[in-house]
C-alpha cells in the first residue's frame, strides 16, 4: 500500500512552543484539558486562534494527525488549540450525547477564553473533520463574537437524513455501529500523569454515567426537534463566519460541500477529492492535496485580513474520477481537477433518461417491473464512511445487480461527465405497508464488471415527510423521488450506464419487517452532465506537507479484513469485519494505546427479521506496570414490532475488573 504521509517540514517562519496540558475552566467549574501550539513570541506578537474541539482523546486518539497539522500551522503564526470535550480524554465532566447544547457552549467559552489571552489577536477560527466538522458548523451558527471563519471536513448540514442515523429515512447499520464505537471510545481512562491522584475516581464516574447512545439514536425514528438541533440546514442564514467545506467521494459525507456552497450567503468555498474519511494531506486514495497551505490561505484571509485572493477562488473544486475496475481498496484514483466558479454550475445540464423494459433512455415501460430483493442484497456496498486504508470501498456490483431491477443504457459514443446529484423520479406501488428502495447508478464496463458511481436510499413511508411518515396503502400507485449522492465521475466512450433498484441493502440499511414487492410503474433519471469536457486539470493544489510525525514505537501492526460466508446448514449469510488499529507507545510520555474491532452482520436471504448485528470493541492502554482494558460488546436484533439491543461494558486495571455494566433495551419500530 502507498504511504500517505505528507512531505515533512520542520523549519517555520516562527519558532513554536507547545503546552501539553492547558486547563480551561468552564463556568460550572468543569476543567477541560487543552493542548496548545503557538509561536514562541505570541505574547509580543499576538496571533489568531484555531480551535479543534473533540471527544477523540488528544493524548493518544488523534495524535497522528495533530502532530502533522497543528505545529505546522502554529509555525505560520497561529495558536492551535486542541481540546478534549468534557467527559473524554483528560477533561473532567460527563458527556451525555453528541452535539449537545453544553458541548457547543463549551466551545464558545473556549473561544472567548482564548480571545482574551495576551497571546491572541482577538480573532478565532474553528476546524475539524467528522465530529469536529459538525460542531464547527454548529458553533458558527451560534455566532460567538471572535469566530470569523471555519474549515469543516467530512461533515453534514442535516443530522437526520445525511448523517450515520437515518439516511433517506432508512435506519443505517452505521447508526448502531457508531453507538458501539462511542461506548468503547469514551470508556477509556484519563492519563494519571496529567490528572494526578483523582484520575481513577474521574474514570469510574465517567464509566458509571456512560450514555448508551444506541437507545437514544435508534428510538428517534422521525425527523423531530432532537435531529433539527445542530442541523444547520434549518437556518443557513445563522452562519456568518466564512466557510471552507471539504469532503471525499469515498466518504459518506460528500453532499455537504454542495449544500453549503449553494445555500450560504457568507464567503464559502468547497473542495471534494477522491478521499476516504481523512484529512486531505494524508488521505487516500491519491491524489492528496496541500491541505495545510489551503487552510493557511483561508485563515490568513479571514483571521488576519490579508488580501490573498482566497475570496476569488472557484466556488467548487472537485476531482472528476475516471472509471476503474471496482475493488475494495485502491491506492490511487485517476482523474482530473475541475473548477466551477459558481454552484450550481452554469455548465451542467440535466439529461432525462426514461426507464423502459430493462432499458435506460428508452421508455416508457410496457409492463410494471416487480422488485423483491433477497434480504442480503447490498453485500457489495462497502462502508458508510471508509476509514481504514483497507477493504472498505464498494466492490464489483454484479452480485447485487442480479438481485435488483436493472435498466441499462446504450453504449456511449462519447465520454460523459456526471457532476452533481442524480435524481430518480419513480411511480411505484407496494404490496406491503412498509418498503424501502436502494438505487444505484453503475458504470457497466467493457470487461463485464459493474462499478458503483453513486447511490441513494429511501424509506418509502418517508416519501412525503420524514417528520410525519405515513404507512403505504398496498396496491396504491404513488410518485416518489430518490436523490442519489453527489458525485463527479467520467463514463468513457464504450461504457454503459445502469440503474439498479433493490428493496434491500444489507448491512448498509436495516431491513423493513416484511419482505415487500415494489412494482415499478415508470421512472425518469435526471442526470446532471457537464457540458464542458475537462481534458486537463482546471485547477491545481500544492503538494501535501506536514510537521514532524508522531514519535512512537509500533508494538503491533494494523490489519483490516472483510469476509462474507454462508452457513451451509442454515443458509444464514454473515459479513465479518475485523479492524486492528495496532498498538503503539508514545516516545515522549510513554502512553500505550491500541484497539481492535470485530463486527458480525448476519441475515437469512428469505427473512428480514433474522437480521442481527454483533460488535465488540477492545481498547488497551497504560504505561509500564499500569495497564488498562475496556471491552464494549453490543448486539442488535429485531422482530416485527421491536428492536432488541443489548450492551455490556467491562473496564479492567492490571487484569482486575473495576467496572461492569449491562444494558438491555427494547425499542418500538415506527416506520422502519
Amino acid at each position: 500500500m502507498t504511504s500517505f504521509m505528507p512531505e515533512i517540514e520542520t523549519a517555520f517562519a516562527r519558532d513554536i512552543i507547545e503546552i501539553e496540558d492547558q486547563p480551561i475552566v468552564m463556568a460550572d467549574g468543569c476543567r477541560l484539558s487543552a493542548r496548545i501550539w503557538m509561536p514562541k513570541d505570541a505574547t509580543e506578537n499576538p496571533v489568531p486562534v484555531i480551535l479543534e474541539h473533540l471527544p477523540y482523546r488528544k493524548r493518544d486518539g488523534t495524535i497522528v494527525r495533530d502532530s502533522l497539522t497543528h505545529p505546522w500551522m502554529a509555525g505560520q503564526g497561529y495558536a492551535c488549540i486542541r481540546v478534549d470535550m468534557r467527559g473524554n480524554g483528560d477533561s473532567e465532566g460527563l458527556m451525555t450525547d453528541e452535539y449537545t447544547e453544553q458541548e457547543l457552549q463549551d466551545a464558545c467559552d473556549v473561544i472567548a477564553w482564548a480571545a482574551a489571552q495576551p497571546w491572541c489577536s482577538g480573532t478565532a477560527g474553528m476546524m475539524g473533520i467528522s465530529w469536529g466538522g459538525f460542531n464547527a458548523l454548529q458553533v458558527a451558527a451560534l455566532r460567538p463574537p471572535a469566530l470569523k471563519a471555519i474549515i469543516t471536513i467530512c461533515s453534514t448540514v442535516d443530522r437526520f437524513a445525511d448523517d450515520i442515523h437515518f439516511k433517506g429515512g432508512c435506519l443505517l447499520g452505521e447508526n448502531f455501529g457508531w453507538a458501539a464505537n462511542m461506548l468503547s471510545y469514551s470508556s477509556r481512562p484519563p492519563d494519571p500523569l496529567l490528572l494526578g491522584p483523582g484520575w481513577r475516581e474521574l474514570w469510574l464516574n465517567r464509566l458509571r454515567e456512560m450514555p448508551f447512545l444506541a437507545r437514544e439514536w435508534i428510538s428517534r425514528q422521525t425527523r423531530d426537534e432532537y435531529w433539527k438541533h445542530g442541523s444547520v440546514c434549518e437556518d443557513f442564514g445563522a452562519i456568518e463566519a466564512a466557510v471552507l467545506s471539504i469532503g471525499g467521494w469515498h466518504d459518506g459525507y460528500r453532499n455537504t460541500i454542495s449544500h453549503l456552497v449553494e445555500n450560504l450567503d457568507v464567503p464559502v468555498k468547497g473542495i471534494v477529492g477522491p478521499w476516504i474519511h481523512k484529512y486531505p494531506h494524508y488521505a487516500g486514495p491519491e491524489p492528496r492535496i496541500g491541505f495545510l497551505q489551503e487552510a493557511k490561505r483561508w485563515w490568513d484571509r479571514w483571521l488576519k485580513d490579508i488580501d490573498n485572493g482566497a475570496q476569488d477562488l472557484p466556488a467548487y473544486r472537485a476531482w472528476l474520477m475516471d472509471s476503474i475496475a471496482p475493488q475494495r481498496w485502491v491506492d490511487e484514483r485517476p482523474g482530473r481537477w475541475i473548477a466551477e466558479q459558481e454552484w450550481p454550475p452554469a455548465n451542467v445540464a440535466v439529461t432525462s433518461l426514461e426507464l423502459g423494459d430493462g432499458k435506460l433512455g428508452y421508455g416508457p415501460m410496457t409492463d410494471p417491473v416487480p422488485v423483491n430483493s433477497p434480504a442480503d442484497c447490498g453485500s457489495q456496498a462497502g462502508e458508510y464512511f471508509p476509514f481504514a486504508y483497507g477493504p472498505e470501498l464498494p466492490d464489483e456490483q454484479t452480485p447485487d445487480d442480479l438481485r435488483s431491477g436493472c435498466f441499462d443504457g446504450t453504449v456511449l459514443m462519447e465520454p460523459l461527465d456526471i457532476v452533481g446529484a442524480p435524481k430518480l423520479v419513480l411511480r411505484v406501488r407496494s404490496d406491503k405497508p412498509m418498503a424501502q428502495l436502494a438505487v444505484r447508478l453503475c458504470d457497466l464496463r467493457p470487461d463485464g464488471s459493474s462499478a458503483l458511481i453513486t447511490m441513494g436510499v429511501l424509506n418509502l413511508t418517508h416519501s412525503k415527510s420524514s417528520e410525519k411518515p405515513e404507512l403505504l396503502s398496498p396496491g396504491e400507485v404513488f410518485e416518489t423521488t430518490v436523490t442519489l449522492d453527489q458525485i463527479a465521475y467520467r463514463i468513457p466512450a464504450g461504457h454503459r450506464l445502469r440503474i439498479a433498484i433493490s428493496t434491500s441493502y444489507w448491512p448498509f440499511i436495516w431491513p423493513v419487517p416484511e419482505r415487500a414487492t415494489v412494482m415499478l410503474e415508470a421512472g425518469t433519471l435526471a442526470l446532471p452532465c457537464r457540458t464542458v469536457t475537462a481534458d486537463a486539470d482546471e485547477c491545481r493544489f500544492e503538494k501535501p506537507v506536514g510537521a514532524a510525525p508522531w514519535r512512537h514505537e509500533n508494538l503491533r501492526p494494523s490489519t483490516s479484513t472483510r469476509d462474507i460466508a454462508t452457513d451451509p446448514e442454515t443458509g444464514v449469510i454473515t459479513t465479518t469485519i475485523f479492524n486492528d488499529s495496532g498498538e503503539n507507545r508514545d516516545l515522549e510520555h510513554g502512553l500505550i494505546s491500541g484497539n481492535t474491532t470485530r463486527e458480525r452482520w448476519s441475515i437469512h436471504p428469505d427473512n428480514p427479521l433474522s437480521a442481527t448485528s454483533h460488535i465488540r470493541w477492545e481498547q488497551t492502554g497504560g504505561r509500564d506496570a499500569w495497564q488498562t482494558e475496556t471491552v464494549a460488546d453490543m448486539e442488535m436484533r429485531c422482530d416485527k414490532d421491536w428492536f432488541y439491543i443489548t450492551g455490556k461494558l467491562v473496564a479492567s486495571e492490571n487484569g482486575e475488573v473495576l467496572f461492569d455494566k449491562d444494558w438491555e433495551e427494547r425499542i418500538a419500530r415506527r416506520f422502519v
